[in-house]
């Protein structure tokens, strides 16, 4: 029986990457700054942050780990403190790092993200495209990429550049999308929702982190859905499908995106520069890779994810709007300004 360390454990998709391994029969070991009540005879959890040598002295004394599962991140819509979300995200990847030096741990999974660029892309992204991030998240992603690059000579490090991760549950940002399709209004659309935004099923995600496992070197990996469509073509399958009478309402691209970045930097709004830049952008990796040299198969489609997320979000609609210190992921982001603009839809 193999043990697993995962950081950020208590998070939506460190959720699902625990039942998933403990569905295997392995042991697996949550250290999340949130608290984690889920329960099961091979799951233990501890509550504090990953660059408290004090905690991670004991869990590494308590437990011996097969590899760890980097899944702890601050996001930069939630945390206005920017030098936390550093701390958290870069310093807390170099702890986790000297912790797996110190003991003798030489496989380590890391959750990296699209949020390396903000731009449009015509063609499929590869690997190889040079990152640029534009706001603190991405930057922190890519510096958390870095340092365990630097020590592929002693770690074997598998980082998943991931797009936004979609199942039952998966709120955020998402949350106030799926409370504009809920209440029949109209939905604002940057542009013509043309632009194609590929998401990845968390099942599949977990699905990547198993085969990671067997890759006995490091090597940074996209990974995401397959026959991505258009925006248009997925909202429109979930309003379908839910019977909602919302419609989509096209707004000029250029006036919508300086009218968010105004409010951005006002803090009227929840939606920063990687999100204003990619609403109405085209971004796919090209997942080529991933599938030949680790086997991965993308199950579910995008429209098929967000139409799972919405049912859920309906489903459990007030148990969600009275959860209290949870993760990001797992509650809705604050509308701010978006809540004015909700009443006219």
């Amino acid at each position: 029986m193999a043990c697993y360390l995962i950081t950020g454990g208590a998070g939506f998709f460190g959720t699902i990457l625990k039942k998933h391994f403990l569905a295997l029969g392995e042991k697996c070991v949550s250290i999340d700054l949130e608290h984690d009540d889920f329960k099961d005879e091979n799951f233990t959890s501890y509550q504090g942050d990953i660059n408290d040598d004090k905690l991670m002295d004991e869990i590494f004394f308590k437990h011996k780990f097969d590899a760890i599962f980097h899944c702890a991140a601050l996001l930069a819509h939630v945390k206005k403190d920017l030098k936390r979300l550093w701390h958290a995200n870069v310093d807390g990847t170099k702890n986790v790092c000297n912790y797996a030096l110190k003991n003798n741990i030489n496989k380590i999974v890391f959750i990296s993200s699209n949020c390396l660029w903000a731009k449009n892309f015509d063609d499929l992204v590869l690997e190889t495209e040079t990152p640029n991030p534009v706001e603190i998240y991405g930057k922190s992603k890519l510096e958390a990429e870095k340092i365990l690059l630097s020590h592929k000579d002693k770690i074997n490090s598998i980082i998943f550049r991931s797009p936004t991760i979609m199942d039952e549950g998966r709120l955020g940002l998402l949350g106030i999308l799926f409370e504009f399709i809920d209440e029949n209004r109209k939905l604002p659309m940057v542009g013509d929702g043309k632009n194609c935004y590929q998401f990845i099923y968390a099942k599949d995600l977990a699905n990547a982190f198993e085969l990671a496992l067997s890759a006995d070197y490091t090597d940074i990996f996209n990974i995401g859905s397959d026959d991505v469509k258009t925006f248009n073509e997925v909202y429109e399958y979930v309003i379908k499908k839910s019977g909602s009478k919302t419609r989509l309402l096209h707004f000029p691209k250029l006036p919508m995106i300086w009218a968010m970045k105004i409010c951005f930097w006002l803090g009227i709004s929840p939606l920063g520069p990687y999100q204003y830049k990619m609403i109405a952008s085209s971004f796919v990796f090209d997942t080529q890779k991933i599938k030949e040299k680790l086997g991965f198969k993308p199950t579910l489609k995008n429209e098929e994810m967000l139409l799972r997320a919405y049912e859920f979000y309906h489903k459990n609609k007030q148990e969600i709007l009275n959860r209290k210190d949870v993760s990001a992921h797992n509650s809705v982001a604050k509308m701010g300004v978006i809540k004015i603009l909700k009443w006219f839809m």
